[in-house]
Parts: structure tokens; sequence; C-alpha cells
């Protein structure tokens, strides 16, 4: 298994808004083959106030291709992207890969 880590850099004034980004690709999510592991908005105890993560589970790196193919197709994917870029609470983002230490 990998896993897609996706390291955002948000709007902090914009919070509520990449929440119902965040929330409104779970099913286009899973609908194109991706595990969601989780999205994670920073806290405003200490610390960035404006790193967020998104994890994303898949069986292998072909899994992941395929993923974005679907995904890149999905309505409600689509919705939420567009609903991230007219808003403007996603300033930058970084995209890395995980595995995990049997």
């Amino acid at each position: 298994m990998i896993t897609l880590c996706i390291r955002y850099t948000v709007d902090h004034a914009k919070r509520k808004e990449f929440e119902a980004y965040a929330r409104s690709l779970q099913a286009p999510i899973r609908r194109a083959g991706g595990q969601p592991l989780g999205y994670y908005l920073p806290t405003l105890l200490a610390g960035a106030t404006t790193m967020a993560l998104g994890l994303i589970g898949f069986a292998d790196l072909a899994s992941y291709e395929r993923y974005r193919a679907t995904l890149a197709e999905d309505a409600e994917g689509r919705a939420a992207l567009a609903h991230a870029e007219r808003t403007g609470c996603i300033l930058g983002e970084e995209r890395s890969f995980l595995q995990p230490i049997e």
C-alpha cells in the first residue's frame, strides 16, 4: 500500500471553504478507487495555521494512476475542485507518496 500525502497551503481566513472542499471529495475519492485516510486542518493552538493535509491510500502506483483519470471525469470531483478554485481557499499544494514501515 502507498499513501498519497497532499500538503496544502490554505488561506487561514477560508478554513470553512477548505473544510467544505475536503468533505465534498470523500465520495469522489472512493468512487475513483482511493481510500480516504483523512483530511486535516491546522489547529489554532500552536504552529502554522496555513498548513492542511490530505491522506489517500492506494494499493499501488497503477491504482493511483487509474484514480487520477477517473477522478478527472467525476462530476462531483470536478465540482469540488471548482469550489476550491472559486473560493481561493487553497494557495498551493505539494504531493508526495509515503509507504508504511512494516
